[in-house]
């Protein structure tokens, strides 16, 4: 049933939760609040809510605030109406213009648990205060506690991810055998690597599970047009998970079917092949919907029952309890400013032609194809993510905050929490060097490795100067001189700044790269 608590889940919060309602001396049967990216069991279900009232609020303010991409409002909208559609007579589903307005109809104190973005937090602490809200209840819907996290992080504002990752395999006895890590490794990054396969048009492996859209939807999509929203991108049929049925049904085609293959190549690019072998469960999991030790545990099980290779396992488990919540653990840790934080002092605007994805004016055929996923689907895996669209930001020196606040809000799993560590700190550098060691540029020889568009594209990924030059091979030359003083002085791309000096035709580069449009 899609109302049962995911396992584990109670055992890691129950005495949290316990005492932050008594604390609060609130009520038993006081609702429970719940936002549109906690709308799974792990909120709903737990033992502690048993007699209440789930209240849902869409707000029209909230709605309009940013202009989201038009597939997203639709996920998140859709997920809501299907959990209150699952819930029947528990749930009380609210459409006002704002969320103090549906409060205020509850007409009692509510509870609720922590919102996943500091303004939201913000805002909630206020609501308590005006005696809206009862009690603020620790976020369930990750594996590792907050106070957890802050307790090993210590005061240290730098830390590496692999000894979170490897603490977080530990804690959770997730790939162990006792205290060592299953095969002997904990990180298997080396198999995982592998470019496309030779001329192949597609990876070859299974369809991942579809959503079949139902009337709920419909109507869905005709609220949307009918609010005239200030939206991005196209709409289009739901392709992801949204209730907990769903994203088990997703999660068990993924372990079944593409779990083994995935290892391998999922850092490689196929254009026409946008899934490739990945899981297509990062809005299931933003929503609330899978918990992610539920997708942990059915990828560690594939292993041990021989159905999925080691390194594909380690990696799927590696991107779930290691890097997001690494990502959801930092968020908090670095404090509201860090969206703000600009130390490489990029502060470009972004172009129309970006923010309106217009995949079709853009020649770079990497780019153009990274541009329209995002158009048609709101989506693309986090190569193209990182090594296409944050590579061409970082070198085009556009400002962190308003790429993060475009990555938030143009992808259907972008969340407040989820895009300021990996846009401003692991893609853009812009802390400093908190989180990723160094930044992540590159030229054309890397998308030409791990992808199959150069061999269609304008541009040649060898070219320098010229009409055919490549915009990311001339513009990471221009990126290395602009930053030299940072870059020779980090032992990981001192020898970048070195292979630099030796470029016979850098003065040229330079002068064709300075303010170039052509991309």
């Amino acid at each position: 049933m899609s109302s049962t608590v995911p396992a584990g889940v109670e055992d890691i919060y129950t005495e949290s939760v316990d005492a932050a309602l008594t604390q609060a001396d609130a009520p038993p049967d006081a609702p429970l609040w719940v936002f549109g990216d906690q709308l799974g069991p792990a909120v709903h279900a737990l033992p502690q809510h048993a007699e209440r009232e789930v209240v849902l609020i869409e707000s029209a303010a909230v709605l309009r605030r940013r202009r989201y991409h038009r597939q997203k409002l639709h996920l998140v909208l859709s997920g809501m109406r299907h959990l209150d559609a699952e819930l029947g007579d528990r749930s009380t589903h609210h459409r006002t213009e704002t969320y103090r307005e549906a409060l205020e109809k509850v007409g009692r104190p509510v509870v609720v648990h922590q919102p996943t973005s500091h303004t939201a937090v913000e805002f909630v602490e206020q609501l308590r205060r005006d005696g809206l809200v009862a009690a603020v209840l620790p976020a369930t819907t990750f594996a590792r506690p907050r106070d957890e996290f802050t307790a090993w992080a210590g005061d240290e504002n730098s830390f590496t991810m692999e000894n979170f990752y490897r603490n977080q395999r530990r804690r959770f006895d997730v790939l162990m055998e006792g205290e060592s890590p299953v095969g002997g490794t904990w990180n298997l990054d080396h198999d995982n690597r592998e470019p496309p396969p030779k001329k192949a048009r597609t990876l070859g492996v299974p369809d991942p599970w579809w959503p079949t859209e139902d009337e709920i939807d419909e109507q869905v999509r005709r609220d949307l047009d009918a609010m005239d929203l200030p939206t991005v991108g196209e709409d289009g049929p739901r392709l992801f998970a949204v209730t907990p049925d769903e994203a088990r049904k997703a999660l068990t085609r993924f372990v079944e079917h593409r779990l083994d293959p995935f290892g391998p190549h999922e850092d490689a690019i196929l254009a026409q092949d946008p899934w490739m072998a990945h899981s297509l469960l990062s809005v299931p999991q933003n929503l609330g919907v899978l918990h992610p030790l539920e997708a942990v545990h059915a990828a560690e099980q594939a292993y041990h029952d021989g159905t999925a290779r080691l390194n594909s396992v380690e990696g799927f488990v590696r991107q779930i309890l290691g890097w997001r919540e690494y990502i959801w653990h930092l968020y908090w840790h670095f404090g509201k400013g860090y969206a703000k934080r600009n130390e490489m002092e990029h502060r470009a605007k972004l172009p129309q032609w970006w923010t309106e994805l217009d995949a079709d004016g853009v020649t770079a055929a990497c780019l153009s194809s990274a541009l329209r996923g995002v158009r048609e689907r709101g989506w693309v895996h986090h190569i193209p993510r990182l090594m296409v669209l944050g590579n061409h930001a970082l070198q085009r020196e556009y400002r962190p905050s308003a790429l993060s606040e475009w990555f938030t809000t143009s992808f259907v799993d972008g969340f407040a929490w989820v895009m300021p560590p990996n846009v401003v700190g692991m893609s853009q550098h812009a802390d400093g060097g908190k989180l990723a060691t160094k930044p992540y540029a590159s030229g054309g020889a890397y998308i030409n490795k791990m992808s199959d568009h150069c061999g269609d594209c304008a541009f040649d990924p060898k070219v320098r100067v010229g009409d055919r030059a490549c915009p990311f091979t001339a513009g990471y030359w221009q990126f290395v001189h602009r930053h030299r003083g940072r870059l020779e002085g980090n032992q990981r791309t001192a020898r970048a700044v070195a292979t630099m000096d030796r470029l016979k035709d850098l003065d040229a580069v330079l002068e064709q790269e300075h303010g170039r449009r052509d991309f």
